[in-house]
């Protein structure tokens, strides 16, 4: 389960204000990456919240409304779309949004907790935590709100271009949406850059 260890620790190293960071949706084809930034208060604890894979959808979706409606929790999340995928890769992509998510808590926050690996050129002090989403509170809830957000994107993109069953998959390459991409071809908000996708577009 996660704790605030992680948190305390870069604390007691001289940051006064420490966010988690997390993606949801690097490995869909279509739909942007979505990445948010968490700053919980001190002593948080929380008998539920976990990494958001580790949820099911009813619980991502009430324990999102709890973090967004708390007062004290302050959070950012950013979108990140397919034309900045292609263009920056989708690891560029989601470290931009890692910037972008960290600098949209405010100028005061200067630590940060990421899942997963190092980030290049990262605006505040960072630590790297692999499977960080299991281990601190910060990335947990950062993991909730990205992938709740994302989710909930990718139903209203289900209703604006039918027929690939976003609303199911929420973009990821199942065979349904592989079958589907053959049958209708790729969508505006596919990624051209990644290889099923591009190889509809070559016609292969």
């Amino acid at each position: 389960m996660p704790t605030m260890e992680h948190e305390r620790a870069l604390k007691a190293a001289g940051c006064r204000v420490v966010a988690g960071v997390d993606e949801a949706g690097r490995g869909p084809l279509a739909g942007p990456v979505s990445v948010a930034a968490v700053v919980l208060p001190d002593g948080f604890e929380h008998e539920v919240l976990n990494d958001s894979k580790k949820l099911t959808e009813i619980r991502r979706e009430r324990l999102y409304e709890e973090l967004t409606g708390d007062e004290r929790v302050r959070w950012c999340c950013v979108l990140v779309g397919v034309e900045e995928i292609d263009r920056l890769n989708i690891l560029g992509a989601t470290h931009e949004g890692m910037r972008r998510a960290v600098a949209g808590l405010g100028e005061d926050v200067d630590g940060a907790l990421i899942d997963g690996l190092p980030v290049r050129m990262f605006p505040v002090r960072q630590v790297a935590l692999v499977k960080g989403d299991s281990k601190s509170f910060s990335i947990a809830a950062a993991s909730v709100i990205a992938k709740v957000t994302r989710d909930r994107l990718m139903l209203r993109l289900a209703e604006e271009y039918p027929g690939y069953g976003f609303e199911v998959h929420k973009g990821y390459p199942t065979q349904k949406h592989v079958e589907a991409l053959k049958r209708l071809g790729p969508s505006a908000v596919h990624r051209r850059s990644f290889g099923p996708v591009a190889q509809m577009e070559l016609g292969l």
